[in-house]
């Protein structure tokens, strides 16, 4: 079994747990803005990936780990609506028991709104090239990478978001 072309050993299975796990947690988080739903999934992923992992090529791993994870997300995506409905009424019940001054409270809902619906008004891909940026640090070149895209989409991206952040700020001021 240690093998490619058999399926994956438990080393290798390994290898691959500790390369894709945290770039694929931030793909996921990046794509659904929730940190915890992105570790229940990407854990989901790897174990489906240990379950079949005997007929899983080495070469493909990690296409169909993405896939597998955006599979996932479109299965969860009505669960995670739930779950930010259920945020959005925690923090306005937070606020209303909060020992802080109602202004203070206030100011941080809507701050907190205010980035949440910016980042939404990020179309997708742009969103993710953006916070693999600015939150992972990455580089364009690492970015494209892990995106398989040319460094030059992803500085295309990058100034697409960066355009509507911009807008957004001139809006609000």
């Amino acid at each position: 079994m240690g093998n490619s072309a058999a399926g994956m050993s438990k080393v290798e299975f390994k290898g691959v747990f500790d390369q894709y796990y945290e770039p694929l947690r931030n793909f996921v988080y990046y794509k659904t803005g929730d940190i915890d739903v992105a570790e229940d999934l990407v854990q989901e992923v790897m174990v489906k990936l240990w379950e079949k992992r005997a007929s899983v090529k080495l070469e493909t791993v990690k296409s169909y780990l993405y896939t597998m994870a955006n599979n996932l997300m479109i299965n969860r995506f009505k669960h995670q609506q739930v779950v930010y409905q259920f945020q959005a009424e925690a923090v306005h019940a937070m606020k209303d028991a909060s020992a802080e001054t109602p202004e203070f409270t206030l100011e941080m809902a809507e701050f907190d709104a205010h980035l949440q619906r910016v980042l939404a008004s990020i179309p997708e891909p742009n969103r993710i090239v953006f916070l693999m940026n600015r939150l992972d640090k990455l580089t364009y070149r690492e970015i494209a990478e892990r995106l398989e895209l040319s460094v030059k989409a992803v500085e295309k991206r990058m100034e697409k978001a960066l355009s509507i952040v911009r807008e957004q700020i001139k809006h609000s001021i």
